[in-house]
Parts: structure tokens; C-alpha cells; sequence
């Protein structure tokens, strides 16, 4: 298993990493560790070069949780997916957050660009094991979703005055304008 593991993006991980649009970034720092999912409409992340990745900071939940971890110790692990595969790619390096307008400009979409773009260092790259992703049967496409918690309704537990039903019907309108 250890064999496996590449000290750069190979041309077959390159394909595959520039076939991914949703990443899984997880950061550690003083406070703890975090696991943010990531997603593009194109390839999530671009690769500049066999040791170098791009990751921009599109608009999320604003927490900052996986920046400020960066910033503060900047080791990371990336697990790439690609929707139809039970293989999962993973990458371990060390990132730096920048907002060099000559980097961020690399990500311009109709005139948006990210605040900053994370550029991560690889220290190692490999396959994972598919098996938890045939287990969980993920990519068959059975919505399971029926009768769970709406954000509205976890948002309404946390604050009861909190209007849960406008926040579920209008978010997916208020998101698709704030994608980039």
C-alpha cells in the first residue's frame, strides 16, 4: 500500500485530478482540524505543475475554518472524486494561501474571481482503497435524501425564531447567484 504513493502528479493522476470537479480539503491547526468539501464547475483544482495545485476559495459558509488553519500550519490532505468512479485520488502536501492578483486572475469567471487561491505543495499523491465507496454504493444514484433534516431546519433548531421553510424554498435561487 505504501508503494503505491507517488512524490508528484503523474500524467495518469493529472488526468485524473483535471477530471474532478469536487475535492474534499482537510486542514489542521491549533484549534483542531477541519474537512471542507470543495466544488467547481470545470476541474476543481489547476495543476501548475508536478509538485503545484491551485485551489481557489470560491464564496462558502464564510467560517474561514480550513484558511485559518493554512495559514496558521499549512499541512493538508485533497481527496479527489469523480461522480461514476469508486476510486478516490489523494494528495498530501503543505499549502500557503495567497491573494496575488496574477494567480487569483488564473480563475476569472464573468468577471468574478476568488478573494485567494490556496497553492499547495505535493508531498505525496496515490489511489485510495474503492472499497467504502462500493459499500456506501455513493454514484448509483438513489436519492436517500427523503424525510432527513433540511440547513433550513438545522438553522430553525439552533435559533427558533429562525424561519427554516423561506430559508429551505429560497436558497437554491439566492445560491445560484452567488456560485462564484
Amino acid at each position: 500500500a505504501i508503494g503505491k504513493a507517488s512524490a508528484q502528479i503523474t500524467p495518469l493522476y493529472r488526468q485524473w485530478i483535471n477530471a474532478s470537479r469536487f475535492v474534499v480539503l482537510s486542514t489542521v491547526g491549533p484549534d483542531g482540524t477541519d474537512a471542507s468539501p470543495r466544488g467547481d464547475a470545470d476541474a476543481v483544482v489547476r495543476v501548475v505543475d508536478a509538485r503545484t495545485l491551485w485551489l481557489p476559495d470560491w464564496k462558502g459558509n464564510n467560517r474561514l475554518d480550513s484558511l485559518r488553519n493554512i495559514v496558521r500550519d499549512g499541512r493538508l490532505s485533497l481527496m479527489f472524486m469523480v461522480p461514476g468512479s469508486d476510486t478516490v485520488v489523494r494528495i498530501n502536501g503543505k499549502a500557503a494561501v495567497t491573494a496575488d492578483p496574477q494567480i487569483v486572475e488564473h480563475f476569472n469567471r464573468e468577471g468574478k474571481t476568488p478573494c485567494t487561491v490556496t497553492v499547495i505543495g505535493v508531498r505525496e499523491v496515490y489511489f485510495q482503497c474503492a472499497k467504502a465507496l462500493m459499500r456506501s454504493r455513493l454514484w448509483h444514484g438513489d436519492d436517500e435524501s427523503a424525510g432527513l433534516p433540511t440547513a433550513g431546519q438545522f438553522l430553525q433548531e439552533q435559533a427558533p425564531e429562525f424561519d427554516g421553510s423561506t430559508y429551505d424554498n429560497g436558497y437554491p435561487q439566492y445560491a445560484k447567484e452567488r456560485l462564484w
